[in-house]
């Protein structure tokens, strides 16, 4: 235990951008303007949710969700990395990148597993259409949604605790903008082989199989609109499921660029830029995504914009 507790005591410099000197002004305006942005949209989807009657609906219970998950996000990494751009030689100890490594394991799970639901949710609202009100009702929304968040902050006790142990004896500088889980194993003279298989393991369950779930939901609900008769009937359908099917898409292949190989075989440098893509370009384009391809939302906003 006391090995423990000096352990997590353990100083870490974080660099985050200041390798880019010259860019440190464009830089932090840069993403000041994307982190406002990123939480002005996805309140005002939540705001527009809440306030539309036409729009409290299964579909849109879980965009809040997402939405929340977006703002949790982003104000989980980007509030730290712009202090960082005036605080040089700004370090923070083990315990607290142990929190931030926590909860950001938890909140990309819960996307992921939100995702999921929402899947679900276009699955029963086009293949059951006369049944999606009694499948799809409040208390099963709430279970769905309690469930995600529920597996989504068990997840990453075993990884936080695995790294609470690990001996720390090469550099203590992190070349990164927050404490992502592979920066921490590099930093490590203990063996990473198990969390690594563990990381996999845990990659399978809570992505790889709400993945595959996701596709054949699509597979029957892509076969259930071509079925459908009317042009305008088709049309309909395919927006209902485009903007979820675009942001699991681009949540995805964030994602997969980063976590789906070896860490050995990701450079850290260039692992700041794919980081950036689900830390910033995903909760960004998230409420522009909804607010774009969703007509519902659309006619709320502009419904809402003539009553001001």
């Amino acid at each position: 235990m006391e090995e423990v507790n000096r352990t997590i005591t353990e100083m870490f410099l974080i660099v985050g951008f200041s390798d880019f000197p010259q860019f440190r002004v464009p830089l932090f305006v840069t993403f000041l303007l994307v982190y406002l942005i990123t939480v002005a949209g996805n309140i005002l989807i939540m705001t527009v949710i809440y306030t539309s009657p036409r729009l409290r609906t299964p579909m849109y219970f879980f965009v809040t969700n997402l939405s929340f998950i977006d703002i949790s996000l982003i104000s989980l990494i980007f509030p730290q990395m712009l202090a960082h751009f005036f605080m040089e030689g700004e370090q923070v100890c083990l315990f607290e990148c142990l929190v931030q490594v926590y909860f950001f394991m938890l909140l990309i799970t819960a996307e992921f597993l939100i995702l999921t639901t929402m899947a679900y949710d276009r699955y029963v609202a086009i293949c059951n259409p006369l049944r999606y009100l009694t499948i799809m009702n409040k208390a099963v929304c709430v279970g769905l949604a309690a469930g995600s968040w529920v597996s989504a902050s068990m997840s990453p006790i075993a990884h936080t605790l695995i790294l609470s142990r690990f001996s720390y004896c090469e550099s203590h500088t992190i070349n990164h903008f927050f404490c992502d889980l592979r920066v921490l194993f590099t930093l490590s003279c203990s063996s990473t082989s198990t969390i690594e298989i563990f990381s996999y393991i845990l990659g399978s369950t809570f992505g790889v199989l709400p993945f595959a779930f996701i596709i054949m939901s699509y597979v029957k609900i892509i076969s259930a609109i071509l079925r459908i008769q009317s042009t305008q009937g088709r049309q309909k359908a395919f927006s209902t499921c485009a903007s979820h099917l675009t942001v699991v898409i681009l949540f995805c292949l964030s994602l997969c660029s980063t976590y789906m190989q070896p860490a050995s075989a990701h450079p850290v440098k260039g692992s700041k830029i794919f980081a950036l893509s689900y830390t910033a370009l995903t909760p960004l384009c998230n409420p522009i995504i909804y607010s774009l391809k969703n007509t519902e939302i659309k006619n709320a906003l502009k419904k809402k914009k003539n009553s001001e």
